[in-house]
């Protein structure tokens, strides 16, 4: 009888073998629905919510995050792959695949009588000398130029959308990493905004080198496109100001009345006057320029007519981010006050227009000659496409900021898996003891990524990956999910990132081990002591 059992005789245990087994059943379900996922060729899979909303994706990290699992086992598993996520951006699938095959392997070995620890002992060699084999497959260090992350944007789209799409997409989200990137300073991706717009289709989605607004101009008189732009982002109210603590005013006569409106509307008008006479100073110079206000508060409509009737375009309640994007977009220098307001703090737009969309209206600001915050649109017909495409660029944004980042790439299509799985064969035969055992479970663990591949898109998965472990022993060699051949991956454009491969490794060895050693799983919650 369990320990547990005599001081709690409502827990539940899982014991030994069974323990095991109940881990390793989890990994392989777990692996089993994200299998068919994997890679360009991969399906996809509709989630439908509780409200019967419709989610159609291939992304490993949205559908763990959507699922609801109640394994333990594999919530446990799922939330490893999620932190992979939002670590690196990528390589959810290849984990959870990586970590279910581990166990699968392993499972054979405990079946013949070995000992779990020894197989993670194992295990750790196996990864040390993997991660090695990573060190030594990088390539391109410190020439990641435009055609290298050109290849990893679009090896990464690949794999989230159609391949017209990704092809479409990859120069988008390369130019937005790298018009935002500045010598010296982290890569801030918060500065690439996504906007999105039911409208046309997919292949219609652009870059906007400069920012769009999701409202627009609030008088109908305003111009609705103005060129050569002066643009002042402020923060100032331009309407009736309420006091922040309760009070009121006591008058005698109607005339007091009178005259403190007149005082409270000359106060606002004041500061709509300041804005003005800059407008004014900034055109004389400047005779085919024109003015825009772009306010963080509110307007009031006496304050948007004096504004209309010089031809300002005044967008109000502006978001604070956008605010913020604003600065490093066209240069303009946020002013709390307009007192002391000058041409310096304007920044310049060459294109500053307002599109109307259904009920909803969109502000761009364009043409500005040094954006360092860009805008991505997406456009697509419906809901869920728009969805995907979102999921999909915030991967490939990821992708180029990794690739940036480590100054260096990894060659693609299951390359490094089988170089690793050809070097930990032999390593396994040269290790006397028995922990060799848990190197050659790595090792047969990591061809599940060229397999699935091959698996996915129609070829003869054994065949496949028997090709490539023959052919490559002295070049890294991916896998052709068109032919089915073997390819240098680097020729043919297929780039993975390194940060991503080395925390899949790490991952994967590390949770695989720590659920070999359970050998006991309770359910002994202060709620089963009650009653």
């Amino acid at each position: 009888m369990s320990a547990i059992k005599a001081l709690n005789p409502k827990a539940e245990v899982a014991r030994a073998a069974q323990a095991l087994a109940v881990n390793i059943s989890a990994a392989k379900g777990l692996q089993d629905v994200l299998k068919s996922n994997l890679g360009p060729k991969g399906t996809m899979k509709m989630l439908v919510s509780g409200a019967g909303e419709i989610k159609i994706t291939k992304d490993g990290n949205v559908l763990l995050h959507e699922m609801q699992i109640q394994h333990p086992t594999a919530s446990l598993i799922a939330r490893v792959a999620t932190a992979q996520d939002d670590v690196t951006g990528d390589g959810t699938t290849s984990t959870v695949l990586l970590i279910g095959e581990i166990l699968k392997q392993a499972d054979i070995h405990i079946d013949e009588g070995v000992h779990p620890r020894v197989l993670t002992e194992g295990l750790e060699k196996g990864k040390q000398r993997a991660l090695e084999i990573l060190e030594s497959m990088r390539t391109r260090q410190g020439n990641v130029d435009r055609e290298v992350l050109l290849s990893v944007a679009r090896t990464s789209l690949r794999t989230k959308v159609s391949t017209e799409l990704a092809d479409h997409l990859t120069e988008i989200v390369t130019d937005a990493v790298l018009a935002i990137q500045q010598p010296g300073q982290p890569i801030d991706l918060h500065m690439v905004e996504m906007m999105e717009m039911m409208h046309k289709t997919e292949n219609d989605s652009r870059l906007v080198r400069g920012l769009v607004f999701d409202h627009g101009a609030r008088h109908p008189d305003m111009p609705k496109r103005v060129e050569n732009a002066y643009v002042l982002a402020c923060n100032v109210s331009m309407e009736y100001e309420k006091s922040e603590v309760n009070s009121s005013f006591f008058y005698k006569t109607a005339e007091d009345r009178e005259k403190l409106v007149r005082a409270e509307r000359e106060f606002t008008d004041d500061k709509v006057r300041k804005v003005i006479a800059l407008k004014r100073e900034v055109c004389a110079k400047d005779p085919k320029a024109s003015f825009v206000v772009i306010n963080l508060k509110g307007i009031d409509p006496f304050s948007l007519d004096m504004l209309a009737s010089e031809g300002i375009m005044a967008l109000r309640r502006a978001k604070r981010r956008n605010m913020e994007r604003l600065a490093l977009a066209c240069g303009a220098t946020p002013v709390n006050s307009v007192d002391d307001v000058t041409a310096d703090a304007l920044g310049r737009a060459g294109l500053v227009y307002e599109h109307v969309l259904g009920e909803e209206k969109f502000t761009f600001v364009e043409q500005c000659s040094s954006a360092r915050s860009v805008t991505i649109l997406l456009k697509g017909s419906s809901k869920y496409a728009l969805l995907q495409m979102k999921d999909a660029v915030h991967d490939g944004l990821r992708a180029v900021k990794n690739a940036l980042d480590d100054q260096c790439v990894i060659p693609g299509g299951g390359a490094f898996e089988v170089a690793a799985s050809r070097v930990l064969h032999e390593l396994a035969l040269s290790i006397p003891s028995k922990a060799r055992l848990g190197v050659q479970t790595l090792a047969d663990a990591l061809l599940i990524i060229p397999k699935t591949l091959a698996a996915n898109a129609g070829l003869d998965a054994q065949e496949a990956v028997a090709r490539l472990l023959q052919e490559a022993q002295h070049r890294p060699l991916g896998l052709d999910l068109t032919s089915g051949e073997p390819m240098l991956a680097e020729q043919a454009g297929v780039l993975d990132n390194y940060c991503v491969k080395r925390q899949t490794i790490n991952s994967a060895a590390v949770i695989a081990s720590n659920l070999l050693l359970v050998d006991e799983i309770m359910r002994a919650g202060l709620s089963s002591l009650k009653g």
